[in-house]
């Protein structure tokens, strides 16, 4: 089964493009080496205007791939006859863009889709951020879940844009919800020698510089974020920049155009692209680059289509890649800005058409899509190489943009919550850094957010099962790991053999291996049965690594009576406040070992 992407296959018909070319080529690659193929995908029902049901999408890829394509309105049937599979046909299925079971990750309906399939290919990258029963829920029913060629290049793509291997590395950023982005900003900060916001965004930047901006203009809660992005970015001697001046219009309805400086944007004037000094100044900022980073569209909600700004931008950049300057266009808006403009057919650059993918990863948030698949497939005419789950993974945690010293000691709370006891141990201990592994997507979200907001720079937090990541993650720290936490893990008391679910044998082991030698794992609960199932587990795991740490070592059953630390997790509060009691007890690792 092949999930790949409509709006290559059924909408951009021009071969020639490398794109579609690979969306292509796994598809014939597959075929040719005698793979029964069932094409799966969603798409709009309009197609330039014409109705485009399964059989319309079927005629029109048969012409695309040379081969007949058959569609077939079976999902909510039995899904593959043996006959069927008898014939040479490659197989197309119904829209899954009217199945409501799709973007509601239905295991069922996956497991409908995946009816007589072995191997998984995901060739739709662009919807890689997105939880799909088509990309993710899928691959629980099939063998082997691999990656097409048209994935595995953007894949490829997307990891060139976290590379520092050419300098200066510059970012022309657009588009607006600062914000919302603070967090990827940072990131692209810790790589790039300059920042240029040209699109709303840039009127945040200046808001947070001092400058007069009009009021419809700035984004609420914007300005503290900025203001974070500046401090980094000045720490690590980052150029932040912003345009000179803009083109602006009297109001939506008018076609009177005027220029004016950033800073002396008269009242009912609003921004529609940049002004002439704006693009000067972009044009000799980028002289000297050997790297540019364009993301988001330059221009804004109003435009005009008598101002040239994106195709003189766009003749910039194409003499940048004339002069060996890596190029790399993110966002299908601003490809079709560029390309539309530029005056040379041949620019050489790299692109990726999902702006949300790239700014999910700089964000360092893990992307379904992706993680969904057991390898990646590099496939070419005369063998198939694969990586290791872990290779499938589009980056490895940088360090030094998580923390500003990642030298520095490190200590791990597994299963952090809300974050309150990290956080606050952070601000306590500027000595130490701190690592929250939690599988809740929204709490990391807010403790990424709480790290911005406060101006936490030796805390971090990562979104994922530490009991299987743990290990791979805390290897890579360049630091020692001094402390790991668990503290009040939710026991689940209607399925013993779930109780302790996160405490497996791999994570303990993890944990003993790579604590320094002296180092301390602190371990808590408000039920005793846990807290005693935890110190049990440990000790029994650690192959003799460990041993109690506590004053009353006499006493197997005697337990702290205070928190070490004088920070308190919000569930430890709570228990606390309520007058419950809290067993906690401290293991060592042996100096010894």
């Amino acid at each position: 089964m092949v999930r790949f992407d409509s709006a290559i296959l059924l909408e951009a018909l021009d071969k020639s493009c490398e794109v579609v070319s690979n969306a292509i080529f796994t598809i014939k690659y597959l075929n040719e080496n005698g793979a029964k193929i069932i094409l799966v995908s969603g798409w709009r029902k309009k197609n330039k205007s014409k109705h485009l049901d399964a059989e319309a999408a079927a005629g029109i890829l048969t012409s695309v791939l040379k081969h007949k394509v058959v569609a077939l309105q079976c999902i909510r049937d039995e899904l593959l006859k043996t006959e069927v599979l008898k014939k040479t046909y490659i197989l197309l299925l119904e829209n899954l863009s009217e199945f409501k079971e799709e973007v509601a990750n239905s295991s069922k309906f996956a497991e409908l889709l995946s009816s007589g399939v072995d191997i998984f290919v995901n060739d739709s990258f662009s919807l890689s951020h997105k939880i799909l029963a088509s990309t993710v829920a899928i691959a629980r029913f099939c063998s082997a879940r691999l990656a097409g060629f048209h994935f595995e290049q953007c894949l490829y793509q997307l990891k060139k844009t976290s590379t520092t291997d050419k300098k200066p590395y510059v970012a022309i950023i657009g588009g607006g919800s600062l914000y919302e982005k603070a967090f990827a900003l940072h990131f692209l900060a810790s790589k790039c020698d300059a920042l240029f916001f040209v699109g709303t965004m840039s009127f945040q930047i200046m808001h947070a510089f001092g400058y007069s901006v009009p009021s419809t203009l700035v984004e609420p809660g914007a300005y503290k974020a900025a203001m974070d992005i500046i401090r980094f970015a000045r720490e690590r001697n980052v150029s932040i920049l912003y345009p000179q001046d803009f083109w602006c219009i009297k109001d939506c309805k008018s076609n009177q155009l005027e220029v004016f400086p950033s800073h002396g944007i008269s009242d009912g004037w609003l921004p529609v692209d940049l002004g002439p000094s704006s693009l000067d100044q972009i044009d000799s900022f980028l002289m000297k680059c050997k790297k540019v980073i364009c993301i988001g569209p330059m221009g804004f909600k109003s435009s005009s289509p008598c101002i040239n700004s994106a195709c003189k931008f766009a003749q910039k950049l194409s003499r940048l890649s004339e002069q060996d300057c890596e190029v790399i266009i993110v966002g299908n808006m601003a490809r079709k800005e560029v390309m539309k403009e530029s005056s040379s057919s041949s620019m050489v650059y790299d692109r990726i058409d999902s702006a949300s993918i790239v700014w999910e990863f700089f964000k360092r948030r893990k992307l379904p899509g992706i993680m969904a698949l057991d390898r990646v497939c590099y496939m070419n005419c005369i063998s198939i190489h694969f990586l290791t789950k872990d290779g499938a993974y589009p980056f490895e945690i940088d360090w030094s943009s998580a923390f500003h010293d990642p030298t520095r000691p490190l200590v791990v709370d597994i299963g952090s919550g809300n974050g309150m006891f990290l956080l606050g141990m952070a601000q306590r201990r500027m000595d130490l850094n701190f690592l929250g592994l939690e599988m809740n997507k929204k709490l990391v979200r807010r403790c990424l957010d709480s790290v911005h907001q406060n101006g936490i720079y030796n805390g971090y937090f990562i979104m994922t099962n530490a009991t299987t990541t743990f290990r791979t993650i805390v290897s890579s720290y360049p630091g020692d790991l001094v402390l790991v936490s668990i503290q009040c893990p939710n026991p689940d008391f209607s399925d013993p053999q779930h109780r302790w679910r996160m405490l497996q044998r791999p994570l303990i082991e993890a944990v003993a291996d790579l604590l320094v030698h002296d180092g301390k794992i602190f371990l808590q609960s408000d039920i005793e049965v846990v807290a005693v199932r935890m110190k049990e587990l440990f000790l029994t795991y650690s192959k003799g690594m460990l041993t109690l740490a506590n004053d009353s070592e006499d006493d197997e059953r005697a337990w702290l009576t205070e928190n070490p630390f004088g920070v308190r997790s919000d569930w430890e509060k709570h228990v606390i406040d309520r007058g419950g009691p809290m067993y906690r007890l401290m293991l060592s690792k042996s100096t010894e070992c």
